[in-house]
This record gives C-alpha cells, sequence and structure tokens, in this order.
C-alpha cells in the first residue's frame, strides 16, 4: 500500500473472507483505455525446507538470480510491473492508460474471493484489457504469449474398511485392505500408454489448429528440454502428441499424493482401516471442471468393490481459458514483447492454471494478456525457486512497452 501510494497512485486494502485484496488506481481519464493489471502475493508452502540452499524467506543472490519463495511466482513479476509504473509516473507524472491495479492473496488455493469482489466491484474495475505476469517464457531473452491455460478440477478420495486397524494375520484374506483398493483405483484412472479411462473424458475436447502445431514444432527440441529439466528417464504420455502438445493442449488426470496404514520404520502388520488418494485433472477449453469430477466421482464408485466405501471431497476448480493472439490487443502485446526482447515472440498455452482468467472474462468481458516472465529451471512451487535479475529488468521495461502499445 505505501510503495503505491507513494508513487502517486490512490490504493484501498479491501477486507475479504480470506486475505486481503489491494486495489490501485491512476487518475481515469475519459477516452484512454482501461488496463487491468493483476497480480499475487500469497506463495507455495516452502516443505522440504532442508532442500533449500538458502533460508526461504531470506531473497538471496547467487549467479544473477534472486533466491526465495516467490521470486518467481508472483512476486518478482509482479515487482517488476510495480517498478514499471513507478519510472513512468516519476518521469511523467501520469501513464498513458487508465490503470487499474488488483493484487490478492489467494491465488494458490483457487482464488475463491476474487469472483465475488469482482461481481461486488464490477463497475469500479471494469476496464477493456487484463495484463498479468504469472506465466513462463520458453527460453532465455525468447519473449512469450501465453494465450491459453489449461483449467484444473481436484478431488480427494477417502478408502474406507473396517472400523478400526485389524491385525493382517487374523483378519488379510477375509477383509479389503483400504490401501490395497486404493491403489487399484489409481490403477485404473489410465490405460498403458497414458490414456485417461473415465468414460466421456474427451468428448468436449478439441483438437489443436494446424497453425498451433507448426508453431510449436519450430520452437526447438521440448521433449529434450523437458527430460533435462525434470531428470525422467523418458517421455510418457497421451500417444499422438508431442512433448509440448500434451503440457500446453491435453488433458490430464494426476495422482498428487497416495497413502495409508503403517508409515513408521520397521514391521507393523496391520490392514489399515482407510486410505486417501487425491486427483487433478487439467483441462482444456470447453471442458466443464464440474462435469468432469462428477465422471470421475461415478467412474471411482462404479470400480469401487461392496467391499470398501468411497468418501469423495471435491476440491477447488478453475475453467480453461483462450483468446485470439491475432486480436488488436494480442498484436500489442505482441508489439511490447518485441521491443522489449527482440527475435521473434512465441505463442504458446500453458499447462498451469490461473482460475481467474476465466472470471475476468466471466465477469468484467476482458480478455487477459498473459505476459511472462518465468524462465523453466525458474523452480516455482519447488526448493530454490529463483527470478534472474535480468528478467526483473526486462519486466520493467516490458511494463512501459505494453502501457505505451495498449495507448496507441
Amino acid at each position: 500500500m505505501g510503495k503505491l501510494t507513494g508513487m502517486g497512485l490512490t490504493a484501498q486494502l479491501h477486507e475479504t473472507p480470506g486475505h486481503p485484496i489491494i486495489v490501485a488506481k491512476n487518475k481515469h481519464i475519459a477516452g484512454r483505455r482501461t488496463v487491468l493489471l493483476y497480480g499475487h502475493y500469497d506463495v507455495q508452502p516452502v516443505e522440504p525446507v532442508n532442500e533449500w540452499r538458502s533460508p526461504p524467506f531470506e531473497p538471496t543472490i547467487r549467479d544473477g538470480r534472486i533466491y526465495c519463495r516467490g521470486a518467481t511466482d508472483n512476486k518478482g513479476q509482479l515487482i517488476a510491473h510495480v517498478s514499471g509504473l513507478a519510472e513512468t509516473l516519476a518521469e511523467h507524472g501520469d501513464l498513458p492508460v487508465n490503470l487499474t491495479i488488483l493484487f490478492e492473496g489467494e491465488e494458490e488455493i483457487g482464488s475463491p474471493n476474487l469472483k465475488p469482489f469482482l461481481e461486488a466491484h464490477r463497475e469500479e474495475l471494469a476496464c477493456d484489457v487484463v495484463a498479468i505476469s504469472d506465466t513462463g517464457m520458453v527460453g532465455e531473452g525468447i519473449g512469450t504469449f501465453t494465450y491459453g491455460l489449461r483449467g484444473i478440477a481436484c478431488m480427494e478420495v477417502k478408502v474406507h474398511g473396517p472400523t478400526i486397524d485389524l491385525h493382517s494375520g487374523i483378519f488379510g484374506g477375509a477383509i479389503a485392505n483400504p490401501v490395497t483398493m486404493a491403489a487399484r483405483l489409481v490403477a485404473t484412472l489410465h490405460d498403458d500408454e497414458g490414456r485417461v479411462q473415465i468414460p466421456c473424458f474427451y468428448d468436449d475436447v478439441n483438437d489443436l489448429q494446424d497453425w498451433e502445431r507448426t508453431s510449436w514444432a519450430a520452437l526447438g527440441d521440448g521433449d529434450a528440454e523437458t527430460l533435462s529439466l525434470t531428470g525422467s528417464p523418458a517421455l510418457f504420455g497421451e500417444p499422438g502428441y508431442t512433448e509440448r502438445e500434451r503440457r500446453w493442449a491435453r488433458p490430464t488426470a494426476e495422482v498428487n499424493g497416495i497413502g495409508g496404514g503403517y508409515q513408521g520404520e520397521g514391521s507393523k502388520t496391520v490392514i489399515a482401516r482407510e486410505a486417501f488418494f487425491k486427483l487433478s485433472f487439467r483441462l482444456v477449453p470447453s471442458q466443464d471442471p464440474e462435469r468432469i469430477l462428477d465422471l470421475a466421482e461415478a467412474y471411482l464408485k462404479a470400480k469401487a468393490p461392496a467391499a470398501v466405501r468411497l468418501e469423495i471431497k471435491r476440491g477447488h476448480t478453475g475453467m480453461a481459458y483462450l483468446t485470439d493472439p491475432h486480436s488488436e490487443l494480442g498484436q500489442a502485446a505482441q508489439r511490447a514483447l518485441l521491443s522489449t526482447f527482440g527475435g521473434d515472440v512465441a505463442l504458446i498455452r500453458e499447462g498451469g492454471s490461473i482460475p481467474i482468467v476465466q472470471a475476468f472474462k466471466d465477469v468484467l468481458n476482458a480478455d487477459t494478456l498473459l505476459l511472462g516472465l518465468a524462465l523453466p529451471d525458474c523452480q516455482a512451487h519447488a526448493p530454490n525457486e529463483n527470478f534472474p535479475i535480468a528478467n526483473l529488468e526486462a519486466g520493467i521495461r516490458l511494463n512501459k512497452a505494453l502501457l505505451r502499445e495498449l495507448a496507441a
């Protein structure tokens, strides 16, 4: 708040049932394009702490990068824009557009209070376009415009068996083991080649356009890059699609956690009373998250034997997002990236989810320009998250160029 008001903007802190939302503005003048700049100040947990080379909440500079939790996701990218605004305001006393800043603190849990806030403040937040830097670049120094995001739908499943843990010698073979049943259910989600086996899962999935396949293929060897970044021995996934196509434009079902039974040292011969697994589905445009959760729940219940009982809890959801990168606003974004980074601009979709992007479209009827500053090896959500100082400086230039192009 102090930073924003010190730059010459008006700023307000709005309480929500969760974390507060900050809204700041310059003086809005009739006839100028209105731009809403979004960012989030919340971060992922830091565990496992022992894998950090420096304290996760003490920014540390090593080899030209800033290391700390939130360095890339999203505080570094957010601060780059704020710094660009500060320099423009200091030099010119105003911005070339009507600007509304919206910073929130719940993006990492699906922004549950943001859409209601948008609906309650629809007139105050009315805009022509939304700008966000919370995505990635395909490589160092390559300006990247993300025109699509996958959606998300999450659920947690508990598999209940006996009412107490049982002696595996006395009762083994007569009572269903919830841990075994959980593993069997998870194993039915995919065939041997990685296709999701839930009936009707792919019904609403549209295939890629030809220009997208051509454009993405020209970005280089994505297979080798992914193997290098992940350390995996080989790629795996739905046949008929490249690595980038699977990550950016195909839906998935992922097991995010599974457990149950004794986890301590040595043996403890029990049949656990319950087990669990956590699922997330990454979805593509036209897939409805709630319908996917309906299909998944029906599938798991049909597959579960009568000897166990399933308790299914639904988690957060978010729609996929897709905009036309060749529109007037999309071309303005590409010009801003070109003037900042030079070379060719990469037009991509991204496999991650930012649920509020579709909320901006639904409530404010505004498209979003996703101009990422994160490199593939930034390690967002992992230990040793980092942000290159060069990208911080480029983000400042990008902010200035973007507002100039949008004002034209």
